[in-house]
């Protein structure tokens, strides 16, 4: 489903923030967190033990690139939530297929460096509220450059 998913978003480019030969980093449209995004290997990849030398390189520099356009967003550098995920170790080899790695980012700041946001009752147990659509947080995240803001200074 997933390779699937990347496939269309890449023909859309209405949601994705950073792209190179072999990761996409978008807002998936069923983001429910301000500025969340996923970063999406462009061709099956099970498990980040899978990842070619070439795909480790430009995993390494999509996750540059995507942290520092959050580092910029609003000219601050903040803490976010992230994982991984991937294939167990130790699944059958029928489970490769069907599983394609990916990574989750969450940042806490809603609408400047000292608007956080905390999911938690309502949104944590029942209905998510969103102030944001995913695609203006892409363009937002998008439109940033990828060089970090207090280097400029």
């Amino acid at each position: 489903m997933l390779c699937d998913y990347v496939e269309e978003e890449i023909k859309k480019k209405e949601r994705i923030v950073a792209i190179n030969d072999e990761f996409v980093a978008l807002v998936p449209y069923w983001a429910v967190w301000p500025f969340e995004s996923l970063v999406l290997p462009r061709h099956h990849v099970s498990h980040i033990a899978k990842l070619n030398d070439k795909q480790r390189t430009d995993l390494a520099s999509i996750l540059k690139v995507l942290l520092t356009k959050y580092d910029n967003l609003f000219e601050s550098s903040f803490p976010y939530s992230g994982g991984i995920h991937q294939l167990p170790f130790h699944a059958s080899p029928e489970d490769e297929e069907i599983n394609h790695m990916h990574i989750h980012y969450l940042p806490p700041l809603l609408r400047s460096a000292t608007v956080k946001k905390f999911m938690v009752g309502f949104e944590l147990l029942s209905n998510a509220q969103r102030d944001l659509t995913p695609e203006n947080a892409a363009q937002k995240l998008a439109s940033l450059s990828d060089v970090l803001y207090h280097q400029k200074k």
